[in-house]
């Protein structure tokens, strides 16, 4: 298994980088948030991999951080859900998102990634939420519901937030946004 690329940025094409490493081109397919964040042609870069293998092509997957990787291979451990739609869910989603959308059980959100339907998303949010909900995220979001706001009220608030803060802390940060929003 390739566990990262890093080399020159020698092409970028829709949904594609091709990464120059010792003379190899390596095509990795990609997010269009990747391809925001890896530069211009000729400059160095750094991509972690997966790498699929079937029967009909061996496929390269570059990402220009290891959450996004690793929201990657979340996805597409959920039956049903392969690589394409992971890129397309990922590409409409930043992993932050990603993960707070699952946490909140918002699978209405995951169907504006392109060629993701009702069911897919359902699935999605159903066969990941247990392993994503046990953090912060999902403490605050839990709470704020619990104090009565919706989770379509709840997401857009605590997606702005750094995830790796406490669910405390979470918390009092949305409800002194909400605060704010009444105010106005």
């Amino acid at each position: 298994m390739i566990y990262s690329v890093h080399g020159k940025l020698i092409a970028k094409e829709p949904a594609m980088a091709v990464v120059e490493c010792g003379g190899v081109g390596y095509a990795c397919r990609t997010t269009l948030h990747t391809l925001g964040q890896v530069g211009n042609l000729g400059e160095t870069i750094l991509l972690y991999t997966a790498m699929s293998v079937r029967e009909d092509a061996v496929e390269l997957f570059g990402f220009s951080t290891q959450q996004e990787l690793q929201c990657f291979q979340l996805l597409t451990s959920v039956s049903g859900v392969g690589p394409k739609a992971a890129l397309s869910i990922l590409s409409d989603l930043t992993p932050d998102q990603f993960l707070l959308t699952v946490a909140s059980g918002d699978s209405k959100a995951l169907t504006r990634a392109k060629g993701i339907g009702a069911k897919s998303a359902q699935r999605i949010v159903m066969e990941l939420k247990d392993k994503i909900a046990g953090g912060n995220v999902g403490e605050a979001i839990e709470a704020l519901v619990t104090l009565g706001y919706t989770q379509s009220e709840v997401a857009p608030i605590v997606a702005k937030l750094d995830p790796s803060l406490s669910s405390s802390d979470l918390i009092r940060l949305a409800l002194q946004e909400f605060g704010k929003q009444r105010n106005f």
